[in-house]
């Protein structure tokens, strides 16, 4: 549906030149909704944008059902425009305008009849329930409603894509909650492909199914959102995922017992309901001190981190650690004493 190839942007100005993006390679399919998570300065937003060229990369191309959007013209690109939605982070509604003349906007410019407009509005406001929001103002909305009606004035030419440019960033999480249930049934009523990004790893354990993981322009992580949970590769992805105790410096805090060993565990799926502590303190001679765990309860199966310290002597521990990795559970040792 999308692919990306060896996308660069880089931005110059008199003094400076600061690479936003480099060597982007990705593939998003049809249908899916696909999350891209990174810090403040990352290179989400930039990435977002050249999907549709409110950015223009430097280098690289976009090809979407086939078609190389870099090489379009203008004309070209309007065209194809049409059939990508776009959402932003502070909704930019037009503050003269009702709810329903904000959703019949896109639909006066591409030059529909009246009688059309007028359907389609009232069919995406039943969509996103503001129906009685119909004649209001956007100064008369609260946020999550100023967000719906974003949702539907960027639905309302059908478009076959949906970006989502930290949609519920400005929102608190009621509200988070609802615009995610809101954009998981609009993604399935309209078989939508939705490209959301965010720096809330809540957001993307909500709805999407596979995530991209950025730094500094770059994609350092891709993968199911299951496997990111139970099995991430880079820091960065630990720290998004993490729920363990940390200093004010980011570092994990844990006992440093002379002898003892400090691990991770991983769980995916069943195992994240397997009762794995008392079959250890049953099964091996070793002492057992749980410092923190959480389990995430993802769209399609539970993901389980556990962080313990293990007291014993070296050849139980290591038959302790290999009977654990036979259980198809992660391990990863955080500190050995």
């Amino acid at each position: 549906m999308i692919e990306i190839k060896n996308l660069s942007k880089t931005f110059n100005s008199k003094s400076s030149e600061v690479k936003a993006l480099k060597n982007i390679n990705l593939q998003i399919n049809k249908g899916e909704i696909f999350g891209i998570i990174g810090l403040s300065g990352a290179g989400k937003s930039t990435l977002i944008r050249t999907i549709n060229r409110l950015e223009e990369p430097t280098e690289g191309s976009i090809i979407i059902e086939g078609k190389d959007i870099t090489k379009l013209d203008k004309t070209d690109l309007r065209n194809t425009r049409k059939e990508i939605g776009m959402i932003f982070q502070h909704f930019n509604l037009l503050s003269s305008r009702t709810v329903f003349q904000n959703i019949a906007f896109p639909l006066e410019i591409n030059g529909y009849d009246k009688n059309y407009i007028e359907k389609r509005v009232n069919e995406l406001l039943k969509v996103v329930e503001l129906t009685d929001k119909k004649n209001a103002y956007p100064s008369q909305l609260s946020g999550g409603q100023k967000q719906r009606v974003a949702i539907a004035r960027a639905l309302a030419d059908n478009p076959k894509i949906l970006l989502c440019d930290e949609a519920t960033s400005a929102l608190d999480p009621k509200t988070t909650k609802a615009i995610l249930n809101l954009l998981k049934k609009i993604q399935k009523e309209f078989n939508l492909t939705v490209v959301l990004i965010t720096h809330q790893m809540e957001v993307i354990k909500e709805v999407c199914n596979r995530v991209a993981i950025i730094e500094a322009g770059k994609i350092i992580e891709l993968n199911t959102v299951e496997e990111i949970f139970a099995r991430p590769k880079t820091n960065t992805a630990k720290a998004f995922i993490s729920h363990i105790h940390r200093s004010s410096e980011g570092e994990i805090i844990y006992p440093t017992t002379p002898g003892s060993t400090v691990i991770k565990l991983g769980y995916l799926g069943d195992s994240s309901k397997k009762p794995i502590i008392s079959s250890l303190i049953r099964n091996f001679d070793i002492d057992i001190n749980i410092l923190s765990g959480d389990i995430d309860e993802l769209q399609s199966t539970s993901v389980g981190n556990l962080l313990i310290q293990v007291m014993g002597n070296n050849e139980e521990k290591e038959k302790a650690f290999e009977w654990i990795k036979e259980q198809n559970i992660d391990l990863e040792v955080i500190w050995n004493g």
